[in-house]
């Protein structure tokens, strides 16, 4: 999906074969879901050229939990927001996740995986140290806005500063207002990338939304550059 993706394995004993095997189901997640290649499934689904019964697991699982998050999120995550069948926002996060899966498999427990900003550890970095994961500024390249230390947590941007205004409400058809970012922490890195697409197409609805999201903390920055935080976030906030 044109998105860059990299693994850190910190476990000495995981075979590096490991990591091949990780990648390999990431290029098969992509060549099913990519929206840029006319062959791929969701592709094929959305022009009306594959039925979902013949589509495969995969496929169907991920339209399943997408239409469990449409629900969950009161419509303000859907997967035909723009009027065509794009489960990216959920996708990038479930196909780390899914990548993770494979590695934890081989025996890896401590470990970072980044993909386009979003990021997910498990374990530690080295043995009594926690991973950091920096949260980019929304308006300064050279800066970032947070640094978290976690353990084992999937932390999921959205906004509007890589690829301009793509994120559209879609209750209402218009591009999120009043928001320059929405970064969600949790368990996995699929949910946390869907909640925090949801938070950003709400716009200034979003803050109160998240205050009140299970097993999830947030934080928004605003476009007059107030940040808004969850309670929980100030477990993993580490200061600049």
């Amino acid at each position: 999906m044109g998105i860059p993706v990299g693994i850190d394995v910190r476990d000495a004993e995981v075979d590096s074969t490991a990591l091949d095997r990780a990648f390999a189901r990431l290029h098969r997640i992509d060549a099913m879901f990519s929206t840029y290649r006319a062959d791929s499934e969701i592709s094929r689904l959305d022009a009306g050229r594959l039925a979902l019964a013949d589509a495969s697991p995969d496929i169907r699982e991920v339209l399943s939990r997408c239409e469990e998050l449409r629900f969950e999120t009161g419509g303000r995550f859907d997967v035909r927001a723009t009027g065509r069948l794009d489960p990216s926002g959920f996708v990038k996060g479930w196909a780390v996740d899914c990548a993770a899966a494979v590695l934890a498999t081989a025996g890896a427990r401590n470990l970072c995986m980044h993909a386009g900003g979003d990021v997910l550890v498990r374990g530690e970095r080295a043995p009594g140290r926690p991973w950091q994961v920096g949260i980019q500024h929304p308006r300064r390249r050279d800066r970032v806005a947070a640094v978290l230390e976690a353990r084992d947590l999937a932390v999921a941007t959205s906004g509007a500063y890589e690829r301009g205004a793509h994120v559209v409400d879609p209750r209402t058809g218009r591009p999120s207002e009043g928001v320059l970012s929405v970064t969600v922490v949790g368990a996995q890195l699929g949910a946390a990338d869907a909640y925090a697409t949801a938070a950003f197409a709400a716009g200034l609805e979003g803050p109160s939304w998240t205050a009140a999201l299970p097993g999830h903390d947030a934080m928004t920055i605003l476009a007059d550059d107030r940040v808004l935080s969850t309670r929980g976030m100030a477990r993993y906030a580490r200061p600049l």
